[in-house]
């Protein structure tokens, strides 16, 4: 995994999201914490699946809250 600060994520930004393109995860920095990071999609859509799967697999009962509540809800944030 690469790590980088704010400023060298700032000048080279083009590059980096190549380098996750071709699978690379790169890590920014601020003041040498880490604050982001630069993943290829594939990557996230695979752990948002899972969180997804994991989630509907404990049937999860809505106790008279319908989907359409659940979508309004979601897009006021």
């Amino acid at each position: 995994m690469k790590t980088v600060g704010i400023f060298e994520a700032k000048t080279h930004f083009s590059a980096l999201i190549e380098e996750a393109r071709e699978g690379a995860t790169i890590t920014v920095t601020k003041n040498g914490e880490p604050v982001a990071q630069i993943v290829p999609m594939q990557e996230r859509r695979s752990e948002a699946s899972e969180a997804m799967r994991r989630i509907l697999s404990r049937r999860v009962k809505l106790e008279g809250v319908t989907i359409r509540e659940l979508i309004e809800e979601g897009r006021r944030y």
